[in-house]
């Protein structure tokens, strides 16, 4: 099997899972057969394709976005020829495992009400949503100056979307453009490449900043702010300008210390584990990874 050929297939307890990577969208597409073969727990993979020719006659009766969801992807088959398939992403799918009465979807249903509950606490209350990331960031090794600074930018990043959202930044495609040119002007490069250095894919490239990317991150986010305040930028254009002056300013200083010190503020550290590499995915929650920025 060839490394492409590998990637594209998941294992699960035994069954083999064809996916696909999105390059553009950053997140992976799951064959929905697959996933409902492993539900089902039989061994007529014919059984699995009814199931779901049922399952989506059900859902759009019921008014369900998920079957709309769905990609037709090209995937092979057991005769090595490639066939258009039904593919979601993992939100989509999560959504249709609610609707297969399966013992081993309920461990993920369960997941799921449980995630939903904590989003209603943080809603109430988001100190507590700060509370359960700094115990992540623990859980994952990261340091207390790491984490401090970490939230520190968080902070940052959130006042800067507030001022977008409150003049005419309409839409996530408007805050992403924004985001990438800031990151662009101060690091040299897009928020894209800068995850390929550090070999992320799903993972959020802010989690596995050095202290020094996030420093310099939070001082372009910041600058962009306060001049896009003193100037009152509106709309998307207004606020690419200021983006550009704010990313300069971070960027000036990173080549200053850059010039000082020899090394580059921008590397390939990261904060894998070890047996992110593995190829077997043992855990449900192994075939979903976050995206966020």
């Amino acid at each position: 099997m060839s490394k492409s050929e590998d990637k594209a297939i998941a294992i699960f307890e035994g069954y083999k899972i064809r996916r696909h990577y999105d390059e553009e969208m950053e997140i992976w597409f799951f064959s929905v057969i697959d996933i409902l073969h492993v539900l089902l727990q039989n061994s007529d993979y014919q059984v699995s394709r009814k199931y779901w020719n049922k399952l989506k006659e059900r859902l759009k009766k019921e008014g369900s976005q998920s079957v709309t969801n769905c990609h037709q992807l090209k995937f092979p088959a057991a005769d090595g020829k490639k066939y258009k398939t039904d593919a979601a992403d993992p939100q989509t799918l999560l959504r249709l495992i609610q609707s297969v009465p399966s013992p081993k979807a309920e461990p993920i249903k369960l997941w799921l009400a449980r995630v939903g509950y904590e989003r209603m606490q943080d809603m109430a209350d988001p100190a507590k949503s700060l509370d359960r990331a700094r115990e992540y960031w623990q859980q994952h090794g990261r340091s207390e100056k790491w984490i401090q600074q970490r939230m520190m930018g968080q902070e940052t990043r959130n006042k800067l979307t507030d001022y977008w959202k409150e003049h005419d930044i309409k839409n996530e495609e408007e805050y992403a453009i924004l985001t990438n040119i800031i990151h662009r002007e101060w690091a040299g490069v897009s928020v894209k490449q800068h995850k390929n250095i550090k070999s992320l894919k799903t993972e959020n490239l802010r989690d596995h900043m050095s202290e020094a990317e996030l420093i310099f991150t939070a001082l372009a986010e910041l600058s962009t702010r306060q001049i896009a305040e003193s100037s009152q930028s509106t709309g998307l254009n207004e606020n690419k300008n200021a983006g550009i002056k704010g990313g300069a300013i971070a960027k000036k200083a990173r080549l200053d210390l850059q010039s000082k010190t020899g090394k580059s503020v921008v590397t390939g550290e990261n904060f894998l584990p070890p047996q992110k590499e593995k190829k077997q995915l043992k855990k449900p929650k192994s075939l979903f990874r976050s995206n966020l920025c």
